[in-house]
């Protein structure tokens, strides 16, 4: 596993002074940096290998004890590597065992309730590890930079100001201590990535034809909002960031530096529930006796 100092610089503690500009998002351990890219690679590949090992363990605990389940929020700037942070990430696990939504636009239905309601519907139940691909959260980012999806969402006397977000951020906060009381631990991702490298990330996307599908000119529409995301990202994460919920700020610049580091702060946080599996009652061992013995018995 990563170093447990490591892990916690990417942890954002609650109460304490937190600016997205101080984590960098080319980071690398200090003990690292001087060994080379290709050294780097090999190591995170390492921990990444394990730890996918470990999680597809842990995941086996959690659904045979059926008391917790995991959300995994990840939030992210357009190509900071989401997809591909999921992908590799829970290769390992059994997909019977974990399900992936992610929101796009809010349907008409969507916006006829409470923006809280769409991702309710999709939460893991008991046993299971549910990966959200954006969230609830988008109601205090893209709807906070572009001010005029407030009123689509018809909620009464809603102006988009600050009143508004320090609302929902305590919407969100309420929310999500609620589902830790029930058995839903909650572990959230922000993917830091620079805008030069996402810059880098478009180019790659149009310059490769097999790419080309992931490319929409929305994204370069959006690219232009880069500050005011910054702002909204930053101050979402610091009002959200809390003991029940905590953010993790990831360095996205470099893939197997954020996917080495999602797949253990995971493997971590399920480890520490530490689960078992059911004990057998002696009535249980006694029908299990039988059966092996009508079993064995079988010509």
């Amino acid at each position: 596993m990563i170093e447990g100092k490591i892990v916690n610089h990417f942890l954002i503690r609650p109460g304490k002074r937190f600016r997205l500009r101080d984590h960098k998002t080319n980071w690398v351990p200090k003990t690292l940096a001087a060994l080379g890219d290709e050294f780097l690679k090999e190591t995170a590949r390492n921990i990444l290998e394990k730890n996918i090992r470990e999680l597809a363990e842990a995941q086996d605990l959690l659904y045979a004890s059926d008391t917790y389940s995991v959300l995994v929020i990840f939030q992210a700037m357009d190509a900071a590597g989401k997809d591909g942070t999921i992908k590799h990430v829970m290769s390992g696990v059994n997909p019977q065992g974990c399900q992936v939504y992610s929101f796009k636009t809010p349907t008409t239905e969507e916006l006829d309730h409470n923006f809280l309601w769409r991702c309710m519907k999709a939460l893991p139940e008991r046993g299971r590890i549910g990966i959200f691909n954006r969230s609830y959260y988008e109601d205090v980012l893209v709807v906070r930079v572009h001010k005029d999806l407030v009123a689509n969402q018809r909620v009464p006397n809603a102006k988009p100001n600050k009143t508004l977000w320090k609302e929902r951020y305590e919407d969100i906060n309420s929310f999500e201590r609620h589902l830790v009381r029930n058995g839903t631990v909650i572990i959230k991702f922000f993917l830091n990535v620079s805008k030069k490298e996402q810059k880098k990330r478009f180019l790659e996307r149009l310059d490769t034809a097999d790419k080309n599908w992931k490319f929409s000119i929305h994204d370069v529409e959006e690219r232009q909002h880069w500050d005011d995301y910054m702002e909204a990202y930053e101050d979402a994460i610091k009002a959200t960031s809390t003991p029940w919920a905590p953010w993790y700020v990831i360095p996205a610049d470099r893939k197997y530096i954020a996917r080495a580091a999602v797949a253990d702060i995971l493997s971590r946080t399920i480890q520490s529930l530490e689960l078992s599996y059911p004990k057998v009652t002696a009535e249980q061992k006694l029908a299990l006796k039988k059966a092996k013995k009508q079993l064995d018995s079988e010509k």
